[in-house]
């Protein structure tokens, strides 16, 4: 760059700066056609900052031409779609001039760009608010208009496709998030993210659900005694807690195992003999080291287990509730349930799930593992063998911590 060059950049910076101060001084006070005026002169030098733009756009809105502030707006949102503020006032803007859907829209979409840990100043939390409203209205009356669509077909599916589609639809328009499966350890391709799975896959669960009464009176005879619960998250020192910090090593979640990481527990399967010998007609992973997982699971009153994942998605866990107070549920991704008192489930622990007791009572479910029915036995070896092969060759031979 000459000197000459050089010379003419200072004093066009020192214009920029001077300008923009008068700008924002103008504004302050309400002298609006000195704001655009200085912003148009600004603007020629800048025409590369979408912040002038929208700065014009306010100073024109002020004035009542929403056709001159709509213009600015589409040149600094040109500049930076994602821009927020100039979203929230493309919005308004489309509002006013009776738009109402397409503002609804730039709504949703300055929503979606909201900055987070910042605090707003009062006009734009307002603004943010009424924007939240709109938006909401409008999902609502798409919402009912395109299921009034599917009206027809309704009575054409099963009851799993119409959740399907009902969940497809809210995540179209943004209602409800999408949860994947996100294991810890182990991700088999091609299994679908299934929160709770359909009971028809699962023939033995209704002999399961028989056996309630009998599993109960082996659950009620263990707790009459002491010491067979112990800690479900049990992590060593030195091991990153994360969300487990406030539970491990902790009675407030215990467990009374079964099967613990493929490891029978000889002594608690002989006080339950009517349970262990319906677990072992299940068809629970056989991975050595691993796998299967079954136990009385115990949340103490007024005890909530965060939002974490499983393991693996090449298995599935089942919940058989056996003591249930009121005031406890159990979520997994966008599904919520409260346990009924021998009524299975099976779902997708790899997708993320939580637990609460509310109440001031023990809630207790028997909990397991069973293979993901879409596993091939080929493949259920193929997996195990993965899985073992890994564990031989670091020297693992169990892991502590939870599993399920």
């Amino acid at each position: 760059m000459s000197q000459n060059d050089s010379s003419r950049v200072i004093p066009e910076q020192e214009r920029l700066k001077r300008l923009k101060t008068t700008a924002s001084h103008a504004l302050a006070v309400g002298r609006l056609a000195e704001a655009i005026q200085a912003l148009s002169e600004a603007t020629e030098l800048d025409g590369s900052d979408p912040y002038l733009h929208l700065s014009m756009a306010g100073a024109y809105r002020a004035l009542g031409n929403h056709v001159a502030a709509l213009g600015a707006l589409e040149q600094a949102l040109a500049m930076e779609p994602k821009l927020f503020l100039g979203l929230l006032m493309k919005g308004s803007l489309q509002e006013r001039e009776g738009e109402t859907r397409s503002a609804a829209i730039t709504y949703g979409r300055a929503l979606a760009q909201l900055p987070h840990g910042t605090p707003l100043d009062a006009p734009t939390q307002k603004a943010v608010e009424h924007a939240r409203k709109v938006h909401h209205r409008y999902v609502q009356e798409l919402s009912e208009f395109v299921k009034d669509a599917l009206e027809v077909e309704q009575g054409r599916v099963t009851d799993a496709e119409a959740r399907r589609v009902d969940l497809f639809v809210d995540a179209t328009l943004g209602v409800r998030r999408i949860y994947r499966q996100e294991p810890t350890d182990y991700y088999y391709p091609g299994l679908p993210a299934v929160e709770f799975h359909e009971r028809n896959a699962f023939p033995w669960l209704a002999e399961l659900e028989a056996s309630t009464g009998e599993i109960t009176e082996e659950l009620q005879a263990v707790m009459r005694q002491s010491g067979h619960f112990t800690p479900y998250v049990s992590y060593p020192d030195g091991v990153p807690l994360d969300q487990w910090s406030d539970l491990n090593r902790s009675t407030r979640w215990s467990a009374y195992h079964f099967f613990n990481m493929g490891r029978r527990e000889v002594e608690n399967c002989k006080r339950c003999p009517k349970t262990t010998r319906l677990l072992e007609r299940l068809p629970q992973p056989q991975v050595q080291g691993r796998m299967p997982a079954a136990m009385f699971s115990v949340l103490r009153a007024r005890t909530r287990i965060p939002p974490h994942t499983g393991v693996a998605n090449i298995r599935l866990v089942v919940h058989l509730p056996l003591i249930v107070p009121p005031g406890c549920g159990f979520r997994v991704g966008n599904v919520t349930r409260e346990w009924k008192v021998g009524e299975a489930w099976v779902f997708d622990d790899t997708i993320e799930h939580e637990a609460w007791n509310d109440s001031d009572e023990d809630r207790v479910v028997m909990i397991f593992d069973v293979w993901n029915p879409l596993l091939s036995e080929a493949e259920r070896r193929m997996v195990a063998s993965v899985m073992t092969s890994i564990d031989r060759f670091n020297g693992i031979e169990s892991v502590s911590g939870g599993n399920l």
